[in-house]
């Protein structure tokens, strides 16, 4: 019979809070890194070049096909043999969210672009405005407005993502409790702590979005 205890609850706050900012550190870097990588393969993906379309195109499909956990794998232990070089734990981990959550904000950077009305394009060509311009002064600042609430939800998604990094210990959040229960038997408390530590973040992420989605749609 499970006997309720305190004490392991306040014995793995120390573990839990340092696995915490480990995992806001590889989410925040790697999500950062990941939209610089999205807004260059989703506009590369509204190029007419085909050949700039197509290796967007490959990109996005070679990542959003694959589970992530493979693609931590293939970072940390495949590319380490492939080229020869030893990647440490957290580099890996930050290469695998950018790329991955690069891919899918491409789309999402793809989508907000072409959502933005066509005749905000001419409005911009008949001001006397380039191509680039227009994209830059007139599109992007629509578009990026447009996205917010979608790279909200990829923060969040790339968050809870980082569980998978345990898998080669890594020592964020996860790793953190499953060391703990590990070694004190303690799984209750354990893994109700880490989702607590989790929902810290990703419940006021939520609700600030729907906030900025209901006002958008007031506007």
């Amino acid at each position: 019979m499970y006997l309720f205890s305190t004490n392991h609850y306040i014995e793995i706050l120390p573990n839990l809070w340092s696995g915490f900012l480990f995992t806001l550190l590889i989410t925040i870097t790697g999500v950062a890194i990941g939209f610089v990588l999205g807004a260059v393969f989703g506009l590369m993906r509204l190029s007419k070049v085909k050949i700039i379309y197509g290796i967007a195109t490959v990109y996005v499909e070679l990542v959003r096909g694959t589970p992530l956990l493979v693609q931590i794998f293939f970072i940390y232990f495949g590319l380490s043999d492939f080229m020869n070089i030893n990647l440490d734990k957290l580099t890996a981990s930050i290469i695998a969210i950018a790329a991955n959550a690069g891919a899918y904000i491409a789309e999402i950077v793809r989508g907000a672009v072409q959502s933005v009305d066509k005749g905000q394009t001419e409005a911009g060509r008949s001001l006397g405005l380039s191509s680039r311009q227009t994209m830059r002064y007139i599109i992007w600042p629509q578009a990026l407005r447009r996205m917010i609430p979608p790279l909200g939800n990829q923060f969040i998604i790339s968050l809870k993502d980082t569980s998978l990094f345990s898998a080669i210990a890594v020592t964020d959040l996860m790793y953190k409790g499953r060391q703990y229960a590990s070694s004190t038997f303690a799984d209750f408390e354990s893994y109700i702590m880490v989702a607590i530590f989790y929902l810290i973040i990703t419940i006021p992420s939520m609700l600030i979005l729907r906030q900025y989605e209901r006002r958008f749609e007031r506007e």
